[in-house]
């Protein structure tokens, strides 16, 4: 890896100065149960200085005992303080012993075993997400990544904003500061074996200068960005980007939708996310749906499109009739807060259109 990138790295389920803090305070709340009992049972203990056991010898006679320095001056000399001794402040002792030598464990062992199992999971990156640009719609599209089922650990994101990135990690996401325009970023994220890369950079052109960038390093990955301008469009596609979207063209469809009826603009929303009662999505054909038509899809849902040949074929042209072989259908599922069999239709109604 290249000196000037910085490590992936994913969040821990409780941070290092929280797990300090709560280990601390066990240790010092043993600490303190066995000075009130030991305060408790003072009449059982010696003090071979002065005949006298103050509180404080009782402090000092907690410390050497749980520590076992055990000095002599002061001991227990009745037979309930020795098994005080024996029953309750042996295992305090080991409990104590365990806690700082967790301590020790979590911020010297753990913390290097991480560093190292992160170095691995980055060398051995395959099939995942990577993500380069945490702002508004990039983070949108973790969120939405993550409610469709895909696990955090498969999505990296790459910003340069800690901020951002902090964000990222809390969603459980494998995290990296770096500029993503440069070729050791996105070799050090493996971007060759990743199944999918989206780009959101908040400038046009720094979008198509990592468009190319990621293009070059990876010929065959689908490469989804964002651009804002119409005349950037083109220019994201001959960068190589596959899909192309322009959220300032897809505000102005949906006002312009909304103007032609109050729920259109609505609809549109809830196919796009998986919150809603439907949802759009993408899949190639089964071998059961070869040689039936795009109505008799058997998740239930309703096809729209059919992807043939590099040529989309709607549902009312013939062609989709017959599906066949390797065709890509885009069809329309319910949700988990949808009806049954989709928008609000049953199968014996769809069975006869």
């Amino acid at each position: 890896m290249s000196k000037g990138i910085k490590p992936l790295r994913r969040a821990v389920r409780l941070p290092v100065w929280g797990d300090l803090g709560i280990r601390l305070g066990l240790a010092l709340l043993l600490i303190f149960t066995v000075v009130m009992i030991h305060w408790w049972d003072r009449e059982g203990l010696v003090d071979n200085l002065d005949g006298e056991v103050s509180f404080l010898d009782v402090v000092y006679f907690t410390m050497i005992s749980i520590t076992t320095t055990g000095f002599g001056d002061i001991a227990p000399i009745s037979d309930r303080a020795r098994l005080v001794e024996a029953v309750i402040v042996t295992p305090v002792r080991f409990a104590v012993l365990f806690i700082f030598v967790g301590t020790a464990y979590n911020f010297l062992i753990k913390r290097t075993w991480e560093q190292w199992r992160m170095a691995r999971i980055q060398e051995q990156l395959c099939d995942h997400i990577v993500v380069l640009g945490f702002g508004i719609s990039g983070s949108e599209a973790v969120a939405e990544l993550i409610e469709r089922g895909t696990e955090p650990s498969r999505i990296v994101v790459i910003d340069p904003s800690e901020d951002r990135l902090s964000e990222a990690e809390a969603l459980g996401c494998n995290v990296m500061a770096g500029d993503a325009t440069r070729d050791e970023t996105l070799k050090a994220v493996r971007i060759a074996e990743a199944s999918n890369v989206l780009i959101s950079a908040g400038r046009d052109d720094t979008t198509i200068l990592i468009t190319l960038t990621a293009r070059a390093l990876a010929p065959k990955v689908p490469i989804s960005v964002v651009v804002r301008a119409d005349d950037n469009e083109s220019l994201a596609r001959q960068a190589g980007a596959s899909n192309v979207i322009n959220p300032v063209r897809f505000t102005g469809l949906l006002l312009a939708g909304s103007a032609k009826g109050e729920h259109i603009a609505e609809y549109l929303a809830d196919l796009a996310s998986i919150s809603g009662r439907v949802q759009l999505i993408e899949r190639p054909v089964t071998a059961e749906e070869c040689g039936k038509t795009l109505a008799g899809l058997q998740s239930g849902g309703r096809g729209l499109r059919v992807y043939r040949g590099g040529k989309a074929l709607g549902f009312w042209e013939p062609e989709c009739q017959t599906l066949q072989p390797g065709d890509v259908v885009v069809e329309i599922v319910p949700t988990a807060n949808g009806e049954t069999q989709g928008d609000g239709h049953d199968r014996d109604d769809r069975e006869r259109s």
